[in-house]
C-alpha cells in the first residue's frame, strides 16, 4: 500500500489543550500504546461515531467493553464467520476507534467456512423461532435488572434479617446487586450479538449472489427486493403519531403550541378530564415504547423518552398540526411491498436456470427475514434493555449520593466500573464498622477533574480514521453497517480534482432531492430541524424516526447498506446518501445542496 494512503498514525495526534491526564479515566488495555506501537500503527483504526458519538465517561467504556467481547466471541469462536474474527477498540482523547480483525490463512478460512455454514445454516433454517426466543430472552434480562434494589444500609439490622437465618446482611445485597447489573449487561451484549452478526452475514451472502447474477444491480437494487418492514424500532413514531390523534380528538391540540416544553405542557393538561386522559395513553404506551433513547443506547446521558421527551417532543407538536390540517401521516408500507415485488420479480425473470431461481428464492426468503432482525433487535436490546441498565445504575448512584461519595446521581458514570467497585467496598467497609470512608473525601474531586477534561475532549474533532488503509475489509459487519471499504476510505483521502463542491458516499435511498441544509452534531439540535431541510449528521439513531417526516433528504458521515440511517430512510422514501466521511465538516446551516442517492453523491450548490 502506497505510503500516502494512510491516516495519522495514533501516536501523531495531540491531546487536547486542557484535557491533559485524560488516559486515568480508562483502564491501559484499552489505550494505544508504546508496548504495541508496531502492530497498532500497521492496522486501520476507524472512529466508531456511529455507537459513540461523544467522548466516554469512564463507565461508558463498558458498552464497548461488553459489546466488542461479545461480537469477537460470536464472529470468531461461536459461528466461526470465516474471513473475520471480531473487533478490537481502542480510546484515544475519550474516543472509541475499532479495528476488525481477519483471518489471513487460506486454510483457516476453509475450515471456519465449513463450520459456519453448520452452524449458521441451523439458525437460518429456524430463525422465526430463534428470534422469538431471543426476544423473550432479551425481555427475561430487563425484568432481572428491574428486580434488582439497593437497600439504604441500616443502623441495625431489622429483626426479620436476622430470624430469616440466612447469615447475610444488607451489604451483601447491595454487592449481589451491582455485580448482578454489570454481569446482565455482558450476558445482554452475548444475546444481542447472536443475531447480529449472522444477520450481517446472510445479507451479505444475497448481495454477492445479486452482483454475480446480475452484473449490473445498483445497490438500490438489491435492498430494494428486501425492504417494506414493519419493525419495533419504528413503533415508538407509530405511539408518537396515535398520541397526536388522540389530542386532536380530546380537543386539547391547543395546548400544544409550538415552542412550549413537554412539563409546562403536561402540567396543564392535568388540570382537565380531557388532559388527564391523554396523559393516562401516554403512560400507557411509554412502557415499554417510549424506552427508546434520543442516542443509540450505549452512552447513559443520551436519556429515554419515558425519561424526558424534551429531544422530540417538538415533532409530536408537529404531528398535531399537521393531523389538525388533515394530512396524513401513515406510511404507505402496501405501496413500498407492492414496488418491492416489482423489483424482485423482475430480477428473478432475469435468472436462467431453475437451479438459480431456486437458490434466489430461499436467499430472498432468508434475507428478508434477517433484514427485519436486523432493525427491530435494536429496539429491544439498544434501547429497552440499555434504559432500563442505566436508570438501575442511577438507583446505585442515589445510595452513593445519600453517603456523601458524590454530589450527584449521575457522578456514578465518571468513575469506570471497577472503581465502582472499589468504591461500593469502601462505602460498605466503613459503614458496617462505623468508620470514616476514603470515597466521600477522595471522589467528588476525581469527578469534577474528570467532567473539566470530558467537556474540553467535546471540543475536539476526532479524525474519521487512523493508520494504513488495508487492501481488504473481510468483516461483512465493518463493510454493511458502517459502509466501511478501501475505496470508500481512499475517497476520504484523495477527493478527485475539480471536486471541491462534491461528496461521494453510499447510495443508501434512492431518488434526488435538492434544498437547504440543516447540520446537527447531536440529539440536542433536532428541534432546529425545519420542515423541507436536507438532514446532515455523523450519524442518525432510532429515536429520531419522527423528523424523517419532516426532511427531504439525508447526509451522514458515517454509514452503510444496514445502518439504522439506510433502513429507515428506505422505509420512509427518503433520499439518502450515507458515509461521506466530512459531510458535516464540508456542508454549512442553510447551504443549498443536492443529493442523489441513486448515485452516492452530494452536490455543493452555493
Amino acid at each position: 500500500m502506497s505510503a500516502e494512503l494512510r491516516f495519522p498514525s495514533p501516536f501523531e495526534v495531540e491531546t487536547p489543550p486542557g484535557a491533559e491526564g485524560w488516559q486515568e479515566m480508562y483502564p491501559k488495555h484499552m489505550l494505544f500504546s508504546e508496548e504495541r506501537r508496531e502492530s497498532e500503527e500497521a492496522r486501520l483504526w476507524f472512529y466508531n461515531g456511529m455507537h459513540f458519538p461523544e467522548p466516554m465517561t469512564p463507565f461508558d467504556v463498558i458498552t464497548a467493553e461488553s459489546f466488542y467481547v461479545a461480537i469477537g466471541e460470536m464472529s470468531a469462536r461461536f459461528f466461526c464467520i470465516p474471513p473475520a474474527m471480531g473487533i478490537d477498540f481502542r480510546v484515544l482523547n475519550g474516543y472509541v476507534y475499532i479495528n476488525s480483525i481477519p483471518v489471513l490463512d487460506p486454510q483457516k478460512v476453509q475450515e471456519r467456512a465449513e463450520l459456519f455454514q453448520r452452524r449458521a445454516g441451523h439458525y437460518y433454517a429456524n430463525w422465526e423461532r430463534i428470534y422469538e426466543g431471543w426476544r423473550e430472552r432479551v425481555k427475561q434480562e430487563i425484568e432481572t435488572l428491574r428486580a434488582i434494589s439497593f437497600p439504604e444500609l441500616p443502623d441495625v439490622e431489622p429483626d426479620e434479617l436476622v430470624f430469616a437465618e440466612r447469615g447475610v446482611g444488607t451489604s451483601m445485597s447491595v454487592l449481589e446487586g451491582y455485580n448482578r447489573v454489570i454481569e446482565s449487561l455482558f450476558r445482554l451484549a452475548q444475546i444481542h450479538s447472536e443475531v447480529v452478526m449472522i444477520g450481517f452475514a446472510a445479507y451479505l451472502t444475497f448481495y454477492d449472489f445479486c452482483k454475480k447474477a446480475f452484473p449490473e444491480i445498483s445497490d438500490q437494487q438489491i435492498t430494494g427486493m428486501i425492504g417494506a418492514i414493519d419493525v419495533s424500532m419504528l413503533r415508538p413514531d407509530e405511539e408518537f403519531k396515535a398520541l397526536a390523534r388522540r389530542a386532536v380528538e380530546l380537543g386539547i391540540a391547543d395546548k400544544f403550541a409550538d415552542g412550549r416544553g413537554w412539563q409546562e405542557v403536561f402540567a396543564e393538561l392535568r388540570q382537565s378530564e380531557a388532559g388527564q386522559e391523554w396523559l393516562r395513553e401516554w403512560d400507557e404506551r411509554s412502557d415499554p415504547w417510549f424506552y427508546v433513547n434520543s442516542g443509540g443506547g450505549l452512552q447513559h446521558h443520551f436519556r429515554a423518552w419515558v425519561d424526558d421527551p424534551s429531544p422530540i417532543f417538538g415533532a409530536l407538536i408537529d404531528y398535531i398540526r399537521r393531523v389538525e390540517r388533515g394530512e396524513t401521516l401513515e406510511r404507505d408500507i402496501e405501496a413500498q411491498r407492492q414496488e418491492r415485488d416489482r423489483i424482485t420479480a423482475e430480477y428473478r425473470e432475469l435468472l436462467r436456470t431453475d437451479e438459480d431461481r431456486k437458490a434466489f428464492d430461499e436467499l430472498i426468503g432468508l434475507v428478508r427475514k434477517v433484514y427485519y432482525t436486523i432493525e427491530d433487535h435494536r429496539f429491544f436490546a439498544d434501547h429497552w434493555y440499555m434504559s432500563t441498565f442505566w436508570n438501575k445504575l442511577r438507583e446505585l448512584g442515589q445510595l452513593f449520593v445519600r453517603h456523601g461519595f458524590f454530589r450527584e446521581v449521575d457522578d456514578l458514570f465518571y468513575l469506570h466500573w471497577t472503581e465502582v467497585s472499589q468504591a461500593l467496598t469502601d462505602l460498605l467497609l466503613s459503614w458496617s464498622v462505623g468508620s470514616e470512608a476514603l470515597g466521600p473525601r477522595y471522589w467528588p474531586s476525581v469527578v469534577e477533574r474528570r467532567k473539566a477534561i470530558l467537556a474540553e475532549l467535546r471540543k475536539f474533532n476526532p479524525p474519521p480514521a487512523l493508520g494504513v488503509v488495508p487492501e481488504t475489509i473481510a468483516d461483512p459487519a465493518i463493510v454493511m453497517l458502517w459502509g466501511i471499504t478501501p475505496d470508500r476510505l481512499r475517497a476520504w483521502l484523495t477527493p478527485a480534482e475539480g471536486e471541491g463542491n462534491i461528496l461521494r458516499g453510499f447510495p443508501a435511498s434512492s431518488g434526488t432531492v435538492e434544498g437547504p441544509a440543516r447540520v446537527i452534531s447531536s440529539v440536542n439540535e433536532l428541534e432546529t430541524v425545519q420542515e423541507g431541510e436536507i438532514l446532515v449528521c455523523p450519524v442518525t439513531e432510532p429515536s429520531w424516526a419522527p423528523i424523517f417526516t419532516k426532511v427531504r433528504g439525508t447526509v451522514t458521515d458515517i454509514g452503510g447498506v444496514m445502518s439504522h440511517a439506510a433502513i429507515v430512510t428506505r422505509e420512509y422514501g427518503i433520499p439518502a446518501v450515507l458515509g461521506t466521511g466530512v459531510a458535516t465538516k464540508r456542508i454549512r446551516t442553510s447551504q443549498r445542496i443536492r443529493v442523489d442517492g441513486d448515485q452516492g453523491i452530494v452536490t455543493i450548490l452555493d
